[in-house]
């Protein structure tokens, strides 16, 4: 496909369906997140019309008009009677959804989206950390002691460390009763957790300085100190995504 082409909006020649997908509708309106993720349709601009659509995807209007309708759910394009499907600003994408986040950490070189995620995670885990600190009973203190000597055990298995390091976290936040908090981190994680960006770098080293700040995490929990818990899960968060990211990290980005 030309540049010029391109720049009216049409939709590059695709290969038939090489196993034709069992939702096609799904199928459609991922690849359309992900070009209008990476700006081949530009914000402002309009998608290629309801035809052009249907013959580069080899479908039907009826699944083009339903991929078109969870484009707009997600925020990335609205309809407009007259105007065509128009895409919209990024503040306005639905940055939650899956497809969105997976296709926009996929483009963004600077890591700037996983900084926020790691911030919005650190607030909310350090808040939840605070509030366990007053709620966490006997059994939760054991669990918590428990994770952290396993952890130990784990640094030279940086696969199986992950998952103790999850229910770790998990268990602190399951200690807060706060349910949208932690259900908001585990989407959030859940989307990002097997990505190499995410991961960063995982040898032992990071595995012995992450398990420490577990155990300061733990400690203040089991002593019962609100205030010391949050600071505690607040800079362990902080440090651990700076190493991760292998040093290239803005402190002032990650530490306001």
């Amino acid at each position: 496909m030309t540049a010029s082409r391109e720049s009216t909006g049409s939709v590059p020649a695709q290969p038939a369906w090489v196993r034709r997908p069992a939702s096609l509708a799904r199928a459609v309106t991922a690849e359309l997140v992900e070009r209008i993720v990476r700006g081949v349709h530009p914000p402002g601009t309009s998608l290629p019309p309801e035809p052009a659509l249907c013959e580069a995807f080899s479908v039907s209007r009826t699944v083009v008009r339903e991929a078109v309708k969870i484009l707009q759910e997600k925020g990335l394009v609205q309809v407009r009677q007259g105007s065509g499907t128009m895409v919209t600003p990024p503040a306005t994408w639905d940055m939650l959804d899956e497809l969105v986040l997976t296709a926009t950490i996929a483009v963004d070189e600077s890591l700037a989206i996983l900084d926020d995620l790691v911030v919005t995670r650190r607030v909310l885990e350090s808040d939840m950390a605070n509030v366990a600190a007053r709620l966490a009973g006997p059994d939760t203190v054991d669990r918590l002691r428990t994770l952290v000597d396993e952890m130990d055990e784990l640094v030279d298995d940086p696969v199986t460390y992950a998952e103790s390091d999850r229910a770790f976290h998990d268990t602190i936040m399951r200690a807060s009763g706060n349910r949208i908090a932690r259900g908001v981190v585990r989407s959030l994680e859940g989307q990002v957790v097997n990505t190499a960006r995410y991961l960063g770098r995982t040898e032992r080293a990071l595995c012995v300085a992450s398990n420490r700040g577990h155990r300061r995490i733990y400690e203040r929990i089991a002593a019962h100190d609100p205030e010391g818990a949050a600071e505690a899960m607040f800079q362990h968060i902080t440090e651990a995504w700076i190493v991760r990211r292998d040093g290239t990290a803005d402190p002032v980005r990650l530490r306001r």
